[in-house]
Parts: structure tokens; C-alpha cells; sequence
């Protein structure tokens, strides 16, 4: 085996970006040859590789599938924080809770969609922030359902296990309530309460599959995800997610994305806030 990792050759760079976008929608242009060398360089020490050139041998002429799967979570980028854009879970308690048990009629179990969840910071902030809700309005009701495409993070998420600094911007309450310290004192990590793990269903999900949710969501998260794809892509998924979104429910995407323009049947309400319209036809947002 060579010691050297040399550079990806301008051949290999172009069928490693084609084939991830092809795969995940994440748009890596050329011009970012060291940051993808940068990702790849573990994978060439876990595959105890020595150049780039042999790992994309290993990768296209060998056809693994599972290698694919670690190359994606290689590129997947997972930076996540508890009650990121606080606003937005204020609106949701303020605004679109209310409005939405306002019109449940039928009383059913509010269904709410994490995309893009990371290590799951963002799941269990909504949970909190649900179960919060529910205990001082009856008959409140909720499910999460959780997803992303990096299998290394869905496994972190799913423990619920966190280090006490990434705890900061959860209110104190809510530290005491929802987490549970080791037996170790001495240990800096908390674990999400089962009652609270419970709510949520962690799922591995490629956002450019056919996808179909187990129901219409009331509301979905879908922030700072679709920044890594370009715009035919972003509005392609949008479409999709407006189909699995209920009447009335709402899109959250992150303050650095915007659908204007877009033909999807979406209608801002807040910043980085939509509402899907009631008509069956699309809206430019």
C-alpha cells in the first residue's frame, strides 16, 4: 500500500461529485476539491488506501453500496445546536399550535416531521418544547418522526446522549425535566429522558428517493438542509414535502433559505415560516 494520498484527479472529482449529487441532491461544485479530500482522507485510512485514485476503484468498480452510504455521511454536513432559531419555536407555540387544535376537530394525534435531523438536537428541542405544550393544554397530543440520511448520526440521535455543554440554550426546567445524569457523577453527559425518547421515531431517510410518510405531517422541519442543493433541487424537494404536508400545516426551513420563486404550493407566513395554501393549484411564494 502507498503512503501517498496524492490529489483527486480532475476525472475522479467530477464522477465523485456527479455521483453524490446524483444520489443525495448535495451540490459539491469543483471548486471544492480540498474539502472533499479533506472528508475522503478517513475513509482512505478506514479502507487502508493509499491514494484517492484507489478509493474511487474501490468505490465505482467495485460497486459497494455500503461504501456509498459512508461516503455520503463523509460529505453530509451536521452542524445542529437545542432551540436553534429560538423564534421559530416560539411561533410554534405562539401561533401555529393553537391554530392547529383550534381546527382538530377529530382530535388526532399531531404529526410532526424532523428532515435533515442531524444528531438529533433538533427532535428532542420539539419534544420538549410539545410535551411542554401538551402539559397545560388537555387532550394534546404528538408524535415525531425523525430522519437523515447519515447513518452515523441517526445511531448518536437515537441514544439521546449528549455532553452538558451542548446544553446550554435549553432552559433549566427543561434540563431538569427531560434529562437524566449518569450514575457517574463525575460524568459531563446527560441522556434524554426515555418518556421524551419515546415520542420520537429516529428513520433513515435519502430526501431524493420517492418517499411517502405514514401520514399527511402537520409540521415539518425542514432547516438548513437544502442549502447544500441547487435551486431546481430545492424546489423539487419542497414539491415533494408540500405533497406530505397536511392543508393548513407548516413548512420551517432555515433563515438563510428562502422559496421565492418557487412553484410550490407554499405561502410565507413568518420568516422562514410557510403555510401550505388550501387550493389544489401551486403558488409562487
Amino acid at each position: 500500500m502507498s503512503s501517498r494520498t496524492d490529489s483527486l484527479s480532475q476525472k475522479d472529482l467530477k464522477r465523485l461529485c456527479s455521483l453524490i449529487y446524483e444520489r443525495s441532491g448535495i451540490n459539491i461544485s469543483s471548486e471544492k476539491q480540498t474539502m472533499l479530500e479533506g472528508r475522503l482522507r478517513r475513509r482512505l485510512t478506514a479502507l487502508k488506501l493509499g491514494s484517492y485514485g484507489e478509493y474511487c476503484k474501490y468505490l465505482f468498480d467495485d460497486h459497494d453500496d455500503q461504501e456509498l452510504g459512508h461516503l455520503i455521511d463523509a460529505v453530509s454536513t451536521n452542524k445542529t445546536d437545542f432551540f436553534r432559531e429560538k423564534e421559530h419555536f416560539d411561533r410554534l407555540v405562539a401561533k401555529a399550535l393553537p391554530e392547529l387544535m383550534a381546527s382538530n376537530k377529530n382530535s388526532h394525534e399531531l404529526f410532526f416531521w424532523s428532515a435533515g435531523c442531524s444528531t438529533g438536537e433538533e427532535p428532542y428541542t420539539l419534544a420538549m418544547v410539545l410535551d411542554d405544550y401538551g402539559r397545560s393544554h388537555a387532550g394534546f397530543r404528538f408524535r415525531v418522526l425523525a430522519t437523515d440520511i447519515s447513518t452515523v448520526v441517526l445511531e448518536k440521535a437515537k441514544r439521546g446522549v449528549f455532553h452538558s455543554d451542548v446544553l446550554a440554550p435549553v432552559p433549566l426546567e427543561f434540563r431538569r425535566r427531560y434529562f437524566m445524569r449518569s450514575r457517574d457523577r463525575r460524568s459531563q453527559l446527560l441522556r434524554v429522558v426515555p418518556e421524551l425518547r419515546e415520542t420520537i421515531e429516529f428513520q433513515w431517510l435519502n430526501l431524493m428517493d420517492e418517499f411517502r410518510l405514514p401520514q399527511l405531517a402537520d409540521i415539518i422541519f425542514c432547516r438548513n438542509v437544502v442549502i447544500y442543493f441547487d435551486r431546481p433541487t430545492q424546489e423539487q424537494l419542497f414539491r415533494k414535502m408540500a405533497c406530505q404536508l397536511a392543508p393548513g400545516g407548516y413548512i420551517f426551513v432555515g433563515h438563510s433559505e428562502s422559496l421565492h420563486h418557487m412553484d410550490v404550493p407554499l405561502a410565507p407566513v413568518a420568516a422562514a415560516i410557510y403555510k401550505k395554501v388550501e387550493s389544489h393549484g401551486s403558488t409562487r411564494s
